[in-house]
């Protein structure tokens, strides 16, 4: 008796390209494995014999090959239309069993992963007809309603591990093979498939220029359905925020390894293509599984931590596997996309590096990339951008009309409540945050012309526009929530503490002041600091976490900030994904104690964070991550009716002596730089 062999089940309706897929696939898989394949169009019996044929193959194929035993069966000679002889089918290390019915009811407890193949219906049809010639047509529409019969008591797509939309353009088994890689129950058997990916090596390109980013984005990204700029869009003399500033990363999920993930609820898809694999598994477990490992080193003299890796955000309620409670949100709980290849700009250097990693198509990449990259050179300066005319997202008062979800006075009123918790013990700091949403007919508000307004509007260090198909996020942060540097360096830089920027230079300078000398703000920096510096000790080399820099005063271009920075090193070995879960999410944006206190706001607040409050930046296959808080930040959903959902994110910190007032005051101060970008205001009431 041989092994249990890993089984894979290729299901599909008919015409969908399975048999292609399979042989294809099997091809793939040899390279590392024994592999064998059935076809299930051997043992139906005739044309009307779907659902007698799915009990033969469960019954005298799965069930002694998946003992590691060899499978006898009675094959169907179609000629005759009669049984035809014994064939043998011997177990392998892995088992490819395609056909309709592959992944039915009676053979789901023998597989290990089910892959359902689809195409269009007139490709089908087509496809089907074309490989069986006339002998299939006249069946063709009792074949169709056997499937259907079928799949209306067993829905097999939905219990599917890979979906794969299959164009017969050649790419479905590359895709597909990338997709099993992330399953769980194939990680064993897969771990040649993961080493030869691990195993990559990354092309690069310098280039001294200093192209305007908006125009390279546009024309590198501007038709990519997933594309993500993380958009340092302070000058490179920012004072003490020009070490945040130094770089911009470009890249969508193009090439070969390019690949997306939406997280919501426990359930994580990634998308290959046009495969789609999903498994249930907490996130940060998922992500522990894909990025920590150094598996890919930067070229000589490349200077920033961002080795290609994935890029996007982590939404606030992601707290549910961080000590929160579960909340549902309407947005993704992450988003992200796999960056095989990438442009970086040093705005210090003025150069620019291309990033690809070595694939045959590599070198047409850099290639392209390099024309992009001189096209976005203008002669006029640094960073001009194209001119727009007015209206929403131009700084025009036009912009759309935002609805608070909370009135002053209830904002007041949660203020309040906050308070008398703080008098209760149960919190000693709560972070109320309320949301400002508008609804917009369809082409009013183009989602990047709304981003480049809001960066000239409010330049910030870690800006950054994510689109992820329906969902676009536009960005203007100013703080980190933390970095962790390929050699362990860990950073976070909390901000607690704004004042509003005035025209006047005596009067700006008295506000900065005010902020500096504030007994309450300092002390709501100084708790935050203590939180973290809590939150860094889990994974922390003892001894090495310190306040390099405590309540000091950043200006930008609509705020004053009240910024600290809080360093320590990651022990060697600690897994770097739960490292960033046990400081998730940033306690600038909770509270202390943490836990507790995300209770509290979950009851204030009434409603989910979403993006707002989580954090943006990357995931790099050096180790190396680097992450914004999500403030600042607008979020924007294609609706399926046609329109756009607009919505922004905004809070303070409430202790024991807040004025409501005050409080309230500055949430208007907060909104503004995103609000005046758009041509809008602060909703009265």
């Amino acid at each position: 008796m041989s092994p249990a062999p890993v089984i894979i089940a290729i299901d599909g309706r008919s015409g969908a390209g399975k048999t292609t897929l399979a042989i294809e696939l099997a091809a793939r898989l040899r390279e590392h494995h024994k592999v064998s394949l059935f076809h299930l169009e051997d043992i139906y019996p005739g044309w009307n014999g779907l659902a007698a044929g799915i009990e033969r193959y469960a019954s005298t194929v799965l069930a002694p090959l998946h003992r590691g035993e060899p499978a006898e069966w009675v094959s169907w000679d179609w000629a005759a239309h009669y049984d035809g002889d014994t064939r043998t089918t011997r177990p392998a290390e892995i088992v490819l069993v395609e056909g309709v019915g592959a992944a039915a009811a009676a053979a789901r407890p023998y597989l290990s992963a089910v892959i359902w193949a689809d195409s269009p219906e007139q490709d089908r049809r087509s496809r089907a007809l074309a490989r069986d010639g006339d002998s299939y047509a006249p069946y063709w529409e009792e074949w169709a309603a056997q499937e259907e019969e079928w799949l209306a008591v067993d829905d097999v797509p939905a219990r599917a591990d890979v979906r794969v939309l299959n164009l017969a353009d050649g790419a479905a088994p590359a895709e597909v093979l990338q997709a099993l890689q992330y399953l769980p129950a194939l990680s064993t058997v897969m771990l040649p498939e993961l080493a030869a990916r691990r195993g990559l090596e990354v092309r690069a390109e310098r280039i001294t220029a200093a192209p305007d980013p908006a125009r390279l984005f546009e024309s590198l990204y501007g038709r990519s359905a997933n594309a993500v700029w993380l958009d340092s869009s302070l000058p490179p003399d920012a004072g003490a925020a020009a070490e945040r500033s130094r770089f911009s990363i470009l890249a969508d999920d193009g090439g070969p390894f390019g690949q997306s993930v939406r997280h919501a609820a426990g359930s994580t898809q990634v998308t290959v293509g046009n495969a789609a694999v999903t498994t249930e598994e907490p996130f940060f477990r998922w992500l522990d599984g894909v990025w920590g490992g150094r598996t890919v080193h930067g070229p000589e003299g490349y200077p920033c931590e961002f080795t290609l890796g994935w890029i996007g955000y982590l939404g606030y309620e992601l707290k549910r596997e961080t000590g929160g409670s579960d909340v549902a949100a309407e947005s993704p709980d992450a988003c992200l996309l796999f960056a095989g290849r990438a442009v970086v700009l040093d705005h210090v250097d003025q150069t620019v590096w291309l990033l690809a990693l070595d694939t045959p198509d590599a070198g047409n990449w850099l290639a392209a990339a390099r024309t992009a990259v001189t096209g976005a050179c203008v002669s006029a300066g640094v960073g001009v951008e194209p001119s727009e005319s007015s209206g929403p997202g131009t700084g025009a008062r036009t912009g759309p009309d935002f609805t608070a979800r909370d009135s002053e006075v209830a904002y007041k009123a949660k203020i309040s409540e906050a308070q008398y918790q703080i008098a209760e013990g149960n919190t000693y700091e709560v972070c109320l945050t309320t949301a400002l949403t508008a609804e917009l007919p369809a082409a009013a508000l183009d989602p990047r012309q709304a981003y480049l307004a809001l960066r000239r509007r409010n330049p910030a260090p870690f800006a950054s526009y994510l689109r992820f198909g329906d969902l676009t996020v536009a960005s203007t942060s100013p703080e980190r929530f933390l970095r962790i540097a390929s050699d362990g360096g860990m950073r976070a830089e909390p901000i607690k503490g704004t004042r509003h920027r005035d025209s006047d230079p005596a009067r700006d300078a008295q506000l900065r002041q005010d902020l500096e000398s504030s007994p309450k703000d300092r002390a709501e920096n100084i708790m935050i600091v203590d939180l973290l510096r809590n939150d860094l000790s889990h994974f922390a080399v003892p001894g090495s976490v310190s306040v390099s820099r405590l309540c000091a005063i950043e200006s930008y271009a609509t705020v004053h900030q009240m910024v600290s920075t809080i360093d320590a090193r990651l022990r060697p070995g600690m897994p770097r994904a739960e490292a960033v879960a046990a400081c998730f999410p940033a306690g600038s944006m909770t509270g202390a104690p943490k836990v507790s206190t995300m209770a509290i706001l979950d009851r204030l607040e009434g409603a989910p964070r979403g993006v707002y409050s989580g954090a943006i930046g990357y995931f790099s296959l050096n180790g190396a991550t680097d992450l914004a808080v999500a403030i600042r930040t607008l979020v924007l959903r294609q609706r399926a009716g046609g329109g756009t959902g607009l919505s922004l994110g905004v809070g303070g910190a409430i202790t024991a002596d807040s004025s409501p007032q005050e409080e309230y005051e500055e949430i208007r101060t907060k909104a503004f730089g995103v609000l005046s970008a758009l041509g809008a205001e602060f909703p009265p009431g």
